[in-house]
């Protein structure tokens, strides 16, 4: 189990470097963007549309990283006044009540993705970008999620992680 966690956060660690190449790709589709239509004069065609599923494709296949590193947004004043024991139980539930819902996520993605893919799917702008391509970020970022959660459950279940980041002996 120990090669398949570092094998996750392997994966979690390069979906976060992909999330960044993203942002900073749509950075840069916009200041062409915004030079193409104030030095220039010329419409754009495709850039808001490419920005927009750039960003929501970052902010699904980041969010294995963002778990990795708790870099989400934890309210941890509850667990601080907890026990170690009553915070591992805690922080269990938590992490399996998310993977099921990531899990339903993952599922659903799936069969959009796939209905997207099988009736070859256009935007309706201009651009008539395919549509499947962004869809994938959803279900690619769950999957990548889900096996982060279970990396995580697994890290607290065994003692090799501590709940919430809280040594035993931390409180208030």
């Amino acid at each position: 189990m120990e090669r398949f966690a570092s094998f996750v956060r392997m994966l979690s660690r390069i979906s976060g470097v992909f999330s960044i190449l993203l942002i900073l790709i749509s950075i840069l589709v916009v200041c062409q963007m915004i030079f193409q239509r104030v030095v220039l004069e010329q419409s754009t065609v495709w850039q808001t549309e490419f920005v927009i599923f750039c960003l929501i494709a970052a902010t699904f296949v980041g969010a294995p990283y963002v778990l990795l590193t708790r870099g989400h947004v934890n309210v941890d004043l509850l667990p601080l006044f907890m026990g170690h024991r009553t915070r591992v139980v805690l922080a269990l539930v938590s992490a399996v009540l998310a993977l099921i819902f990531c899990a339903a996520v993952l599922w659903q993605s799936i069969f959009w993705w796939h209905e997207a893919f099988v009736t070859d799917r256009l935007t309706s702008s201009m651009w008539r970008a395919r549509v499947w391509i962004p869809y994938l970020s959803v279900p690619v970022g769950m999957g990548l999620l889900c096996l982060q959660y279970i990396v995580d459950i697994w890290a607290v279940a065994t003692g090799r992680d501590m709940p919430f980041g809280l040594k035993p002996e931390d409180r208030p």
